[in-house]
């Protein structure tokens, strides 16, 4: 099929050669021209140049557009240029961590115009290129059914990987939960290696504990793969920062647990650690410092150097997905990025729409 890509960072741009080899008409449209080089070095249609874009759609009421930029003001400003730009009866896609709340309003502005919406929760990161994606859809049966040519494409294989979740923000809503349970596995993953790893009277190898689970165990996974490639290359982990970036959808899965009286307890706490990692000092421990030298009189510390951090920009379209491996952090010496540290740390979806910018929108 013929379809149009909107942003071509490492997940859009990845997404458009894997669209290219199975062979659709694919062009994408970037205002960084620093994202669109490695891919015109692919021999992928790319351009920074709206008009022309949408002029290379095709047909008006037969095109298809795929917005894959980040969650909040940005998704919403492209989805609104889009809808003055395209005619009843096309398909609009948003493929980004959207708020499933701000699905559901979108899915109703643009059907009231005879626009299709369709959301699709994506996975895969950088390995997507190479092994599929998984995708979650919601949105009209007519849009989804469009677009089937370029999901069985875009996914594992046609029959597997993919699924139409239901109305618009289904798609959303499940990725959203999706996120939620990997924060949780993450956190118990990482804290599990940081008991072993304290625990020195065994000396234990966190490499080989890693490809030990790997194998036969019941806590082996694809996390559990990537942390046995890094440990393997990397197990001192002596580059990075505690920092740990979060997109918002650990923080509205909680909130919706929180609306439906549902317990989450263990997305909740993996999510508040998050908060804790992003804190340069933390404010509560350094009254609980303060209250335990107030009535013990015990000694403290006080703070000498304050954490100095920098970013490494994300991975690229087209790079291979082991550029992302800790070992490489180091050494990358890459600069720049094609957005700002927000935007590649993923973290612009974290502000929640009240209903007064719901009203003006």
């Amino acid at each position: 099929m013929k379809i149009g890509m909107i942003g071509l960072g490492k997940m859009g741009g990845n997404m458009v050669l894997r669209l290219k080899q199975g062979g659709h008409d694919v062009i994408g449209y970037d205002r960084s021209e620093e994202a669109l080089t490695p891919l015109r070095g692919k021999g992928a249609n790319v351009t920074s140049d709206m008009d022309a874009f949408v002029a290379a759609l095709g047909e008006p009421g037969e095109r298809a557009v795929w917005v894959m930029v980040p969650a909040g003001k940005i998704t919403q400003s492209v989805i609104d240029d889009l809808a003055d730009r395209l005619a009843p009866g096309d398909v609009i896609i948003d493929g980004g961590n959207s708020n499933f709340h701000d699905t559901q309003r979108r899915g109703e502005a643009l059907a009231a115009r005879g626009l299709h919406f369709v959301d699709v929760g994506t996975s895969g990161g950088v390995w997507g290129l190479t092994e599929g994606y998984g995708m979650m859809v919601g949105g009209p049966e007519a849009g989804v059914e469009r677009l089937r040519p370029a999901l069985e494409t875009l996914a594992p294989s046609p029959d597997k990987g993919w699924g139409h979740m239901g109305p618009s923000g289904s798609g959303h809503y499940v990725k959203m939960v999706h996120n939620g349970i990997e924060y949780g596995m993450m956190q118990a993953y990482a804290e599990g290696f940081e008991l072993m790893k304290a625990h020195q009277t065994f000396n234990l190898d966190m490499a080989q504990i890693a490809e030990v689970w790997r194998h036969g165990t019941v806590i082996r996974s694809w996390l559990l793969d990537l942390t046995a490639e890094a440990l393997k290359n990397s197990a001192d982990f002596d580059s990075l920062s505690d920092y740990v970036a979060d997109s918002g959808e650990g923080r509205w899965t909680i909130i919706d647990s929180i609306e439906l009286g549902v317990p989450t307890p263990v997305i909740t706490l993996a999510t508040q650690m998050r908060f804790r990692s992003q804190q340069e000092v933390s404010y509560s421990g350094q009254m609980l410092s303060a209250m335990r030298r107030a009535f013990g009189g015990h000694a403290v510390k006080t703070l000498e150097v304050p954490k100095q951090e920098g970013i490494v920009p994300e991975v690229q379209a087209g790079e291979h997905p082991k550029a992302a491996a800790p070992e490489n952090i180091a050494a990358s010496g890459k600069a720049g990025g094609t957005g700002s540290a927000a935007e590649q740390l993923g973290e612009t979806g974290q502000q929640r729409t009240t209903s007064d910018e719901k009203a003006r929108q």
